[in-house]
C-alpha cells in the first residue's frame, strides 16, 4: 500500500557538464575525464531513464545538458575514441580475470569478472544507441515527456564577470545549439555555477528563458517557492540545501559511506577501482575489497533515508508557508556514477520510491506551470561556489586567469568588429575561430580547477592556450596578413571545432 500523499512538489535537477576536452591531452584529465564520465554517468543515467519511461514514468526531472558537453557527445572523433576506450576497458578486465585465475588471486579474478560484465554491457549499449551521438537518445526522452531539458551558454563561461556582449551572445548561441540538436529551444537553463548578477534576468528574458537555478542562499534560504526576479517575469528556482546536502555537500553525504566503492584508490595493475571506502581516515593501502552486495544494501538504506527526509521537508515547508511547497534538489550529473559508483543505482531507485511514498515528482517547468511560484524578489550577486559568492572565479587565486580572459575578450571584440564592420554578407571563418577560442578560454572550469587545486596546471594551460590561439589569429588578421590568419584559424579549428554553426556576425548583433 502506498504511503499517504504529502503536500507540495519535489523537483530533481541534474547538471551535465564537462569542458571541451577533445584533442587536449588524455590522462588523468583530458579525454580520459570525458570517457570515464560518459561510461560511468551519462550512459547509466540514460539507461535508467529509458527503463523508467518503459515502466510508464513521465516528467521525472529537469536534465541540464550544456552545449559544450552535447558537442562532445555528438562529435565523431569523440565517439570513435570512446568506442576504443570501452574496448580497452574490456581488455583490461579480461587480463585481470586471467591473471587472478592463474595466480589463484580470487580478489583480482572477481574484480576482472565484474568489470568484464560491466564493459560488455557498456559496449552493447554504446554500439546500439550511442555510435551516432547522444542527441537522438536525449531527444527521445524530451519528446516522450520523460525529462525537461535545460540548456545554457555555449562553453559554460562564468557569466557575471563576462563582457555583457559576449554573455548575451553565448546564451543565445547556446540555446540555438540545443535547438539544433533536439528540435526545440529550451526555456529553462542551468546558469553556469548557478551564478547571478543583477541585470542578468533581462538577458534571460530577451533570450526567451523563463526559469533558471540559483543556490539556496541567493533566496536567503527560503526556497519553498520559485520567485520571479524583479519585474522581469523570469523565475529563479532555489536549490534546497537541507535536502541536496543530504546526498552530497562539501563535507558529507551518502557517497562517503564505508560500503561504497572508493573513488581515489586504484588497483594499478589493471587500472580499476577495487576497494571500498572502508573509513574516511583509512589510507589507501588499508582499504577493504569492494563488495557489491554490501554496497547494494547501503543503497537501499540511503534511498529510504532520502525519501523519508523529502517527505518531512515537504510537510514542514508547506506548513511553514501555509501552502504546498516546492523542494528542489540539484546536483552535478557526474556525481552519479563517475564520483559515486553506486549513484545511478540510487538515483533510479529514488525516482521509483518517491511516488510510492506519496511524493509528487515533476520537472521545474511543470512545477512553475502548476503555480509553485511566490512573490517577486530582487536577487543580489551569488553562485553555488565557496562562500556562495564569486571568489572561486574572480578571487585572488585566479587573478591571472581573470586578467587574461578580460584581455582576450577585448582583443576578440576589436578584431571581429574590424573584420565585419561593413556588414559581411558571408560567414568569416577567421572571425568565427577567434570567437570560438575566446569562448573556450572563458570557460568557468579553468578558474574552478585552479581555485580548488584540482589539475590546476592543466586548467591554466587550457585557458592560456585558447587565449593565445584567439590572440594569434586576431593579430595576424589585424596586421592584414590574411593568408596567415586563415591558415592559423584552420589549424586551430582542427583541435577546437565545436559549434559548427557559430557565426561571429551574431556577436556584433549581441553588442547592440
Amino acid at each position: 500500500m502506498s504511503a499517504s500523499t504529502v503536500p507540495g512538489r519535489f523537483a530533481l535537477v541534474l547538471h551535465s557538464h564537462l569542458p571541451w576536452l577533445a584533442h587536449h591531452g588524455a590522462w588523468p584529465v583530458g579525454e580520459e575525464w570525458l570517457h570515464q564520465s560518459w561510461a560511468a554517468s551519462y550512459m547509466p543515467l540514460f539507461a535508467a531513464l529509458r527503463r523508467l519511461a518503459d515502466d510508464g514514468h513521465r516528467d521525472l526531472l529537469s536534465l541540464g545538458m550544456t552545449p559544450i558537453l552535447a558537442a562532445q557527445l555528438d562529435d565523431p572523433y569523440c565517439g570513435e575514441a570512446m568506442h576504443a576506450w570501452l574496448g580497452s576497458w574490456r581488455t583490461r578486465a579480461h587480463e585481470a580475470s586471467v591473471v587472478g585465475a592463474v595466480g589463484a588471486d580470487e580478489t583480482a579474478a572477481a574484480l576482472g569478472r565484474r568489470e568484464h560484465r560491466a564493459a560488455d554491457d557498456a559496449l552493447a549499449d554504446f554500439e546500439t544507441g550511442w555510435r551516432h551521438g547522444a542527441s537522438a537518445i536525449l531527444r527521445s526522452l524530451v519528446d516522450g515527456d520523460v525529462v525537461e531539458l535545460l540548456s545554457g551558454p555555449l562553453a559554460h563561461g562564468f557569466a557575471p564577470t563576462m563582457d555583457p556582449r559576449v554573455r548575451r551572445f553565448c546564451l543565445d548561441e547556446g540555446l540555438a545549439d540545443t535547438r539544433s540538436r533536439i528540435g526545440r529551444r529550451p526555456t529553462g537553463i542551468w546558469a553556469p555555477e548557478c551564478a547571478f548578477a543583477p541585470g542578468m534576468e533581462e538577458d534571460y528574458a530577451a533570450a526567451g528563458v523563463t526559469h533558471f537555478l540559483v543556490d539556496g542562499p541567493a533566496l536567503r534560504g527560503d526556497t519553498a517557492l520559485a520567485r520571479p526576479v524583479g519585474s522581469s517575469g523570469v523565475v529563479a528556482v532555489g536549490r534546497d540545501l537541507e535536502i541536496s546536502y543530504r546526498v552530497w555537500s562539501p563535507r558529507s553525504g551518502y557517497p562517503g559511506h564505508a560500503a561504497y566503492r572508493d573513488f581515489h584508490t586504484w588497483d594499478h595493475r589493471f587500472g580499476f577501482k577495487a576497494s571500498r571506502v572502508t573509513g574516511r581516515s583509512v589510507p589507501s593501502e588499508g582499504k577493504a575489497p569492494y563488495d557489491p552486495d554490501r554496497a547494494r544494501r547501503a543503497v537501499d538504506g540511503h534511498v529510504a533515508d532520502f525519501v523519508r527526509h523529502v517527505r518531512s521537508r515537504l510537510t514542514s515547508e508547506s506548513a511553514r508557508i501555509g501552502r504546498p511547497a516546492l523542494v528542489t534538489a540539484a546536483f552535478d550529473t557526474e556525481l552519479f556514477g563517475h564520483w559515486w559508483h553506486e549513484g545511478p543505482q540510487w538515483l533510479e531507485a529514488v525516482l521509483r520510491a518517491l511516488p510510492e511514498a506519496g511524493v509528487r515528482v515533476s520537472s521545474l517547468q511543470t512545477a512553475v506551470d502548476d503555480g509553485f511560484v511566490g512573490a517577486p524578489v530582487d536577487l543580489g550577486p551569488s553562485s553555488w561556489g565557496s562562500g556562495k559568492d564569486w571568489r572561486v572565479w574572480d578571487g585572488p587565486a585566479v587573478s591571472d586567469l581573470v586578467r587574461v580572459q578580460r584581455e582576450v575578450t577585448g582583443a576578440a571584440l576589436d578584431s571581429v568588429a574590424k573584420r565585419l564592420d561593413t556588414g559581411a554578407a558571408l560567414r568569416d571563418r577567421v572571425a568565427d575561430q577567434i570567437v570560438r577560442e575566446t569562448v573556450l578560454a572563458l570557460a568557468s572550469d579553468w578558474a574552478f580547477m585552479v581555485s580548488k587545486d584540482t589539475a590546476a596546471d592543466y586548467a591554466r594551460e587550457r585557458a592560456f592556450t585558447h587565449a593565445h590561439a584567439a590572440r594569434e589569429i586576431a593579430d595576424a588578421a589585424d596586421r592584414g596578413r590574411e593568408e596567415t590568419a586563415v591558415r592559423l584559424a584552420d589549424a586551430w579549428r582542427r583541435a577546437d571545432g565545436p559549434f559548427g554553426a557559430l557565426d561571429a556576425r551574431r556577436l556584433l548583433g549581441a553588442a547592440s
